[in-house]
């Protein structure tokens, strides 16, 4: 498949780049908020006009010059954002006007040699209109005025002018790529598993907590296998969580988890183990999807010993006994120890969701498992199982027919989801049991 071509969306902060990055996508996948800096990593949408595919790139908002860690940051994730693009549009506030940092800004963009589209937004009133005049000075071309929030003014006339060039979108069937989550605690260091894996500083990496707050796209392919990493906001305890950004970057990193094949769940190696890492694990088992426990900084444990890796699994299943199934594996994102293992046993516990089972030999071992350990007898009535069935994947999703649901109690459907890892493996992946009564069996 072609490279689609790359529009970058700058501008300083608040001029509602953001919201001009749901315009085009349809949805609200950006945070959108009034605090300058909301947006701080480049992140990465696919965009159909016209029949028209591109991708756009949305950026923090920057000020040239600013000495702040984070905003330097910013500014720096711009700067590359514009080195990736074909095209960049220069969004500048209608409302405000021009402002000193549009001049410096422009300046820089000039500099890119890209083609650079200025657009004026929040032109929704006769006012602001008269204000698009100004923008003639940052001597870039021809201002189109257009309204982000409202979808009106020139956002098609835009659109027309950025895409005129590219190629139209032809039919062809979508490559089926892997995606993997990226989620824990903050400070676990998951943005660093992000850059190591990419080898690139694409999601700014901080000792500052919540510094990551979008979920952010990356694709690379490893071993002729497409993958999709999502770097998320680090997920704190509820009582910790202030309403507004914080809030809508944790809804995001749980929704990732909700759209995710596999979720990594990072677990700082450095810490003593956390009752919200338990929390974690149980968002993502409930939403159905694979895990891997990754524990990240193995590097810093000091005099490590043979049996120092099974302690620690030990210790993990003790405390959270219900991931047993799931793989671990001791990595360092700094030293870049043993990370590759997060593509092998991403595509293990992929192909592990998908599986199917035939319904012969799916009965054959409920029935030996039942045989070798009948269930115990409650109020004189002992649990039967008439017929078992695969009804779903992703995760795997069963169905017992039976006599009596209140006979099946949760001892015996873990015995039986035992005895179904035994003969199928679902390495990695929750699996679903239902039971339903039957009534016409004696």
């Amino acid at each position: 498949m072609e490279r689609k071509p790359v529009v970058a969306i700058v501008g300083r902060p608040n001029v509602g780049k953001s919201t001009f990055v749901n315009r085009l996508v349809g949805s609200r996948n950006s945070i959108v908020d009034d605090a300058p800096g909301v947006t701080r990593d480049r992140i990465y949408f696919d965009v159909e006009w016209q029949n028209k595919g591109f991708t756009v790139i949305d950026t923090g908002g920057i000020i040239p010059g600013d000495e702040d860690d984070i905003m330097v940051s910013i500014f720096s994730q711009a700067q590359l954002a514009c080195e990736e693009a074909d095209k960049i549009i220069f969004l500048v506030d209608g409302k405000d006007g021009l402002n000193p940092i549009d001049n410096d800004i422009a300046n820089i963009l000039r500099r890119s040699g890209k083609p650079v589209f200025v657009a004026v937004n929040k032109c929704d009133n006769p006012e602001s209109l008269m204000m698009i005049n100004d923008f003639y000075s940052l001597s870039l071309g021809e201002p189109v005025a257009i309204s982000a929030l409202h979808g009106s003014g020139g956002v098609g006339d835009l659109l027309d002018i950025i895409t005129e060039d590219f190629e139209e979108i032809e039919d062809e069937k979508k490559d089926e790529k892997i995606r993997i989550a990226i989620v824990g605690r903050p400070n676990a260091g998951k943005s660093s598993i992000v850059n190591a894996l990419l080898d690139t500083k694409r999601v700014i990496v901080s000792d500052v907590s919540g510094t990551t707050r979008d979920s952010i796209d990356s694709h690379i392919k490893y071993n002729d296998v497409d993958y999709t990493i999502v770097d998320t906001a680090g997920i704190r305890k509820k009582s910790k969580v202030d309403y507004g950004v914080e809030k809508f970057a944790v809804d995001r990193a749980i929704r990732s988890i909700r759209d995710c094949d596999v979720a990594l769940l990072v677990i700082d190696g450095s810490s003593e183990l956390a009752e919200q890492d338990k929390k974690i694990s149980s968002i993502i088992t409930e939403s159905g999807k694979g895990i891997i426990v990754a524990i990240n900084k193995w590097d810093l444990i000091e005099d490590k010993k043979a049996n120092t890796i099974n302690q620690y699994s030990k210790k993990l299943e003790t405390i959270i006994p219900f991931l047993s199934y799931a793989p671990k594996i001791f990595i360092s994102a700094v030293t870049k120890q043993r990370l590759t293992q997060i593509f092998d046993e991403g595509l293990k516990i992929y192909n592990e969701s998908k599986k199917r089972i035939s319904t012969g030999l799916l009965n054959k071992v409920i029935n030996e498992a039942y045989a070798l350990n009948p269930p115990t007898s409650f109020k004189g009535k002992r649990l039967k199982i008439y017929y078992t069935t695969q009804v779903g994947v992703q995760p795997p999703s069963f169905v017992f027919f039976v006599n009596s649901e209140e006979l099946m109690k949760d001892n015996y459907k873990r015995y039986l989801e035992n005895k179904l890892r035994e003969a199928f493996g679902f390495y990695g992946t929750p699996i679903r049991l239902t039971v339903r009564e039957r009534k016409d069996k004696k």
